[in-house]
């Protein structure tokens, strides 16, 4: 073997041998890091708890969502109203003719006043159904059939006790308070002052026309009898006057009676389905 094959096995082991080394040093790799999983926040319409439980979020989201769809309702029934703002105020003049404002704003904003009040009843049964509807996941399903039957019949015992006071208790309270005048007294009734008293007038007879409900309510849940009524029935006739002097618009006998009797017959109506219907 010549000198130089012996160079070049020399150099050739020297090149294994240093590869080897480098081989044997660590490299740097780049840090392997773990992919990050991106959850999406949580929104108000998936925010639950793991049992299915609306959390407190959902609750004030919803809320507000329907609070919304309430008010955007009672907008809409007060356009209608102001609309037809011309035939309403026909139909409350009625038992007095003809009225008169003494300020130049005065029918403007009255007008205001009527059309956000019929708006607002209008409205009522889409604010009883949003009502319902958020409390709906928390009731059972005998609670929600209770109060479908009840929310439905209280709106209409609302509307029947309106109209019965503004169609045949309201026009019998006015004849009374014109016969007062005479010929040196003559009424002079303000757009502003009539329309409020008859939402004070006419309002709690709404109010109460829901009597019968209330005691068949409790009556069916056991709290009330029909000996319980009977026993009572002269503390609530009492009573009935007493209330009337209170919500009544004005201190005369006549209006509070006018509220006070039909209180007496519809607690008189509550007694005759605890006793014959619900037969406690």
């Amino acid at each position: 073997m010549t000198e130089e094959s012996k160079e070049v096995g020399a150099g050739a082991s020297q090149g294994a041998a240093s590869g080897e080394q480098s081989a044997a040093l660590p490299v740097d790799a780049p840090p392997v890091t773990a992919p990050v999983q991106h959850t999406p926040p949580e929104t108000a319409d998936t925010a639950a708890n793991d049992d299915g439980s609306m959390t407190l979020i959902a609750h004030l989201t919803e809320l507000r969502s329907r609070l919304i769809k309430c008010l955007l309702a009672v907008a809409v029934g007060a356009g209608v109203g102001y609309y037809f703002i011309d035939d309403i105020m026909h139909y409350l003049t009625v038992p007095v003719g003809k009225l008169y404002y003494m300020q130049p704003a005065e029918a403007f904003f009255t007008y205001i006043k009527i059309a956000v009040v019929v708006g607002f009843l209008l409205a009522l049964p889409v604010i009883f159904y949003h009502v319902w509807r958020f409390f709906l996941p928390a009731l059972t399903r005998a609670e929600r059939l209770v109060l479908g039957i009840v929310v439905p019949v209280s709106v209409i015992l609302f509307f029947l006790g309106l109209a019965f006071s503004f169609f045949l208790v309201f026009p019998a309270a006015i004849m009374f308070f014109k016969g007062f005048g005479n010929e040196e007294l003559e009424a002079l009734f303000s757009v502003n002052r009539y329309f409020e008293f008859v939402i004070m007038f006419v309002l709690p007879f709404g109010f109460v026309f829901e009597l019968p409900l209330v005691i068949t309510i409790l009556g069916k849940l056991g709290f009330i009898s029909s000996a319980f009524l009977r026993k009572y029935a002269r503390i609530v006739i009492f009573l009935s006057f007493i209330i009337a002097a209170v919500i009544s618009p004005t201190p005369d006998v006549f209006t509070q009676s006018m509220i006070a009797l039909p209180m007496i017959v519809l607690y008189g109506v509550g007694y005759l389905i605890v006793r014959f219907v619900l037969r406690k």
